[in-house]
């Protein structure tokens, strides 16, 4: 016997609390939602397609960046697991160590990342293997570390150095760049003429 809506409901609110009141499809069926449930759901208005097989609740209140966790979701492999990482100028952006306000979303996706679907206007797709340490768990999406974002954008040239070198030393003010890693980037060679400021 498949639950009640009640509880179908409080188990989705479980999982859209967690991504600014987006989900996925599958989500939904894992919370006991039928397809044709999610037919009715939309035409009746309570919940808002975003994106191919993502929604959003539509009496969820507004949350700051839910184009982030959209976009997030769009990334996810056939586990239905996000596979992107939202970083370059987009992390710093997120982390308020620039004034940059990059016009696309740069986002990392591992090499054997594919999709059927083209690839969203919005997005810079960067391939990259990337290490958990050099990611950071946000609400509905991740983003790699300011350091991480720093380094990146120098190896790519993309961004003046006088404005990464802006970005790194707010970034070590704030703590969302701790010294130690600094010094660790910097003895690895991956800042650069960056290294003199955390000598």
């Amino acid at each position: 016997m498949g639950r009640v809506p009640k509880e179908s409901y409080r188990a989705l609110l479980v999982i859209a609390e967690q991504q600014q009141g987006l989900f996925t499809a599958k989500q939904a069926q894992t919370a006991g939602y039928s397809d044709e449930s999610t037919v009715y759901q939309v035409k009746s208005g309570n919940w808002i397609r975003m994106a191919r097989g993502v929604y959003r609740l539509a009496d969820y209140p507004a949350t700051a960046r839910p184009d982030l966790v959209l976009w997030s979701l769009w990334s996810r492999g056939v586990d239905d697991v996000p596979q992107g990482v939202y970083s370059h100028q987009t992390a710093l952006s997120i982390f308020e160590l620039t004034d940059l306000m990059p016009a696309k979303l740069h986002m990392t996706v591992p090499r054997k990342f594919r999709r059927r679907s083209s690839i969203p206007g919005i997005l810079v797709i960067h391939l990259a293997d990337l290490q958990p340490a050099e990611v950071v768990e946000m609400e509905g999406f991740r983003v790699t570390r300011p350091i991480k974002a720093i380094v990146d954008l120098l190896e790519n040239g993309a961004v003046p150095s006088e404005v990464l070198r802006g970005g790194l030393a707010e970034g070590l003010r704030s703590g969302s760049i701790t010294l130690p890693e600094a010094r660790n980037a910097a003895s690895s060679g991956l800042l650069g003429e960056l290294s003199d400021q955390v000598q």
